[in-house]
């Protein structure tokens, strides 16, 4: 009696798919060799990192497999050799695995650029598709990338064919004996599905985290296990809408950190702002979200390649800020919490769902000011232009605007191109004799790169390079603008959309958001100043208001960083969110928190000596952004949005 010897058959796919992955976390591992400090790490913990990463493997193979091992299996007892039934299950692990393979592929730009595994996260801009599929095409490192995997793939492909194709192996097998083996090979993929057996629950991200170093912790992750995990718990009911604490204890703790004591509007936050004295003139305001600048990117940041002279020099002679952090790390988060002042909500999109704020764009407004964005690309990305228009945003010029032979990428003109093309804008805008907001979003520090043939860096990496220019057109517009006769009456304000995950030493790569916050107005402000106190993205517009002088009604969660003081700022890495002060950084997972001493880069987890600490930054990060999304479900973003009165703390 022959056998086809299935369970033969079965450890060989294993070992082939283990293989491919194991390559996948290699090429993953080369690109960030950066991040690994040999002076530091010993060798056995990056091989700890790559066993591990074999045991998640094993946890997306033996899904994959389990249907198929169970078809064999029962082949195998039958002595049944039904081709089109091995033809269906060749193609099941063909198919399912090269999807697999797909997933740990795209993994590594997705990687370089957020510094996490794949996941749910990576679907935000599925509206976009077009748009972010000729980014892709235009990025010449992807297609390094795709190289190795349609390799990989020929070479799955055609290993997966011989296996199948083997011929019966003459030697007979007991059919009881096939049963133990059936039953003892099915144990083993159920074992391997839950990814351990010394626990009670089965595998999680968390098991990866087995060293201080937070990239071989990430390394140690199947991307496919990382997106399926998102998926799942983007579906649950409790993600729909945060739920991290009482609403109403929420709201008390919040207007205690910005003590607020009794609140005559229908909103929890809503405070009157009002001041002494006022300027005499209006200035205008021109706001540069600039892409992907990172504080670590400035030579006052630590910074040695000289990338950023101009903003340097600049920041010198600014009101500026050293310790800001930005309230996400994407641009919608950038763009939404700088001009509206409110926190991220994990992997809530903030500007998808049209919603009306109490922004700087409204009370601009309201103030006589005309109001006007910039963009080098397609303005409906993101829905960015629907969200300004109906957020008081009169003008939005974009890659429409501009002459096609200007257009060099998906990503529209170059940055400096933007600029120019702004001159003319705003000059009539000034001679409408009432001041205007002007907000720019540069986009050249993203890839695809393009660097204009007029410009020569001074390095050789394109990132850096790219950096290089992004500065230097910062530059091209202050020389252009300080010729026109607005300039001397403009205040420019400069901030990063997100910064860039730099020098990552944990979980959240903190120079990912990161940013140098600077007011620049020599003919306005009496003398520089660098404030070091902890600050946030959000409180640019309250800060900004103070500069003014204008009476506002601030119903955010941002405040006045000159004549207020922040406890903590909160940062948000869409499955986690951290919050700081100028000594500790507590990073909150679900409710695994850990506390770090970040000033001195070290990598203890101070939580369980500090409880208290920890106890309060977490309350204070659940409590603002609890009433956040109270807000959005009340609608009392908008002040003349309420009609249902509020009752006082």
């Amino acid at each position: 009696m022959k056998t086809n010897n299935n369970f033969l058959r079965l450890v060989k796919i294993y070992l082939l798919v283990l293989t491919i992955f194991s390559i996948f976390r290699i090429l993953l591992f080369s690109t960030e060799l950066d991040r690994v400090d040999l002076n530091e790490i010993q060798f056995a913990t990056i091989i700890k990192s790559f066993i591990m990463g074999v045991r998640f493997d094993i946890v997306i193979s033996s899904y994959i497999l389990l249907i198929p091992a169970l078809i064999l299996f029962t082949l195998e007892i039958f002595q049944n050799k039904n081709r089109l039934i091995l033809q269906f299950i060749f193609y099941w692990i063909f198919i399912f695995f090269s999807i697999a393979f797909i997933v740990s592929s795209a993994d590594i730009p997705y990687f370089n650029q957020f510094y996490d595994r794949f996941s749910i996260g990576a679907f935000e801009w599925i509206e976009n598709l077009n748009f972010v599929v000729s980014m892709i095409i235009q990025e010449p490192k992807y297609y390094l990338i795709l190289i190795p995997f349609f390799i990989l793939e020929i070479i799955f492909f055609i290993f997966l064919k011989k296996i199948f194709a083997e011929k019966s192996n003459p030697k007979q097998i007991n059919i009881y004996v096939k049963i133990i083996l059936s039953l003892t090979f099915l144990l083993l993929i159920f074992v391997g599905i839950r990814g351990r057996v010394q626990k009670k629950s089965p595998i999680r991200i968390g098991t990866a985290y087995f060293s201080d170093n937070s990239f071989l912790n990430k390394l140690g992750l199947n991307p496919s296990f990382t997106l399926i995990r998102s998926y799942l718990d983007s579906k649950k009911s409790k993600n729909s809408t945060i739920n991290l604490m009482d609403s109403q204890k929420a709201i008390e703790k919040v207007q205690g950190y910005l003590n607020i004591e009794d609140t005559n509007y229908n909103s929890p936050i809503a405070r009157k702002i009002t001041f002494d004295t006022t300027l005499q003139q209006k200035p205008n305001i021109v706001l540069i979200l600039m892409e992907s600048m990172s504080a670590a990117k400035m030579k006052r940041g630590g910074n040695k390649d000289n990338l950023t002279p101009f903003l340097d020099s600049l920041a010198n002679n600014s009101i500026y800020f050293e310790n800001i952090y930005t309230a996400g790390k994407h641009t919608f988060n950038g763009v939404f919490s700088t001009l509206f002042s409110f926190p991220g909500l994990y992997r809530q999109h903030p500007m998808k769902k049209i919603e009306q704020y109490d922004g700087i764009s409204s009370t601009l407004l309201k103030n006589n000011y005309s109001t006007t964005y910039f963009t080098t690309h397609d303005s409906q990305f993101d829905n960015i232009e629907g969200f300004l228009r109906a957020n008081d945003f009169q003008n939005i010029i974009s890659q429409s605007d501009y002459p096609n032979s200007e257009i060099k990428t998906t990503l529209g003109v170059p940055d400096d191109y933007m600029f120019r093309y702004s001159i003319p804008v705003l000059n009539k805008l000034h001679k409408n004799e009432k001041p205007f907001f002007a907000t720019f979003m540069t986009s050249s520090d993203h890839g695809p790169y393009y660097i204009p043939e007029y410009f020569t860096p001074n390095t050789n990496d394109i990132k850096k390079q790219i950096t290089e220019y992004a500065d230097w057109s910062l530059n091209k517009f202050m020389k252009m603008s300080s010729k026109e006769e607005w300039f001397d009456n403009t205040i420019f304000v400069f901030v990063a959309d997100h910064g860039a995950p730099m020098n990552a030493k944990y979980d959240i790569a903190l120079n990912y958001f990161h940013t140098p916050l600077l007011f620049f107005a020599p003919k306005i402000f009496n003398q520089n100043k660098t404030y070091k106190n902890i600050g946030s993205q959000i409180d640019i517009y309250p800060t900004l208001m103070g500069m003014l002088k204008t009476p506002y009604i601030n119903n955010t969660l941002g405040i006045d960083l000159i004549n207020e003081k922040r406890k903590y700022a909160i940062i948000n890495d869409d499955d986690k969110i951290g919050i700081l002060d100028t000594t500790y950084f507590c990073i909150l997972k679900k409710d695994d928190a850990k506390l770090y001493k970040y000033r001195e880069q070290d990598k203890v987890d101070y939580s369980t000596q500090n409880r208290a600490v920890v106890e309060m930054m977490t309350e204070y990060g659940k409590a603002n952004m609890q009433v956040f999304q109270m807000m959005l479900l009340n609608k009392q973003t908008k002040l003349n949005n309420i009609s249902t009165p509020l009752k006082s703390k």
